[in-house]
This record gives C-alpha cells, structure tokens and sequence, in this order.
C-alpha cells in the first residue's frame, strides 16, 4: 500500500515538472522571439533612417532592407506555425551574398576571379532551396497532432 502511494506521488510529481518545464520552454521560446522581433524592426528602422538620413538608397541599403523583411516573415512564421522555415534562412544566405557581391563590384569596379566563390555560393544556396521545396512537396512532414 505504502509502495503505491510512492509510486501515485512519483507520478504526480513528474507531471508536474513536465508541465512547469513546458511552460518555462514555452516562456523562453515567446520571450526569445519578441526580443529577436523587435531587434530585426529596430535594426531596419535604424537601416531606413540612415537611409532617409543620407537622401538615397543605394541597391546594398535595399537588399538590406530585404534582409530584414525575411528575417522578420521567419519570426511571424515561427509564431503562427510553431516551424522554423529553413527556406527562408536560405533566402537570407541568397540575399546576403547578393548583397556582398553588388557590394564588392560597385567598391572595385573590376570583375575577376576572387569573386567568383560568391555567385558558385549562390548557385549553391539557391540548389539547396530546391531540394529542400522538393523534400518538403514530395515528403510531407506530419502534423504535430498525428505523431505518436
């Protein structure tokens, strides 16, 4: 009888540490997510003023301006979904070497070979996008709610 009632305590005791452990999980990833928010909407804001600031927006200040618009779609994507696109960190990788490139051509006004590890970069982040669009359409991962 003792043995039991040890072992309906043990019980009890683990469920509530499982649930008082989600819950601060929980609270870590919403905490965590608002503060990334409001980094990516201070940063392009800060972006967009110097930018405002300077009479002018050069082609790397839009890119940028990118960059944020897809870091700030993966937080709403996480938030409403609970799934980290991966394809949009993709895009990001994308948008960042566009970005270098544009930079490094328009600061040097050459073409030459030292920059073609960025677009074989490129090619390559954009071959991945596709692999992962194929995985995902062909191989759909299960619901949350159907996983045993």
């Amino acid at each position: 009888m003792a043995m039991e009632k040890t072992e309906a305590l043990h019980q009890r005791l683990n469920r509530l540490a499982d649930m008082v452990g989600a819950l601060l999980v929980d609270a870590f990833h919403y905490l965590a997510l608002f503060a990334i928010g409001s980094a990516v909407v201070w940063s392009a804001v800060h972006a967009f003023a110097g930018m405002v600031a300077n009479g002018r927006a050069s082609v790397e200040d839009i890119l940028l301006l990118f960059i944020y618009l897809e870091l700030g779609a993966m937080v709403g994507i996480y938030f409403k979904t609970k799934h980290m696109p991966v394809r949009f960190l993709i895009y990001v990788g994308i948008t960042a070497l566009t970005r270098l490139l544009v930079g490094d051509v328009a600061a040097h006004h050459k073409l030459d070979w030292g920059i073609v590890p960025v677009p074989v970069a490129i090619l390559l982040l954009a071959l991945s996008n596709l692999v992962v669009r194929y995985g995902s359409a062909r191989f759909p991962s299960t619901a949350a709610s159907d996983r045993p």
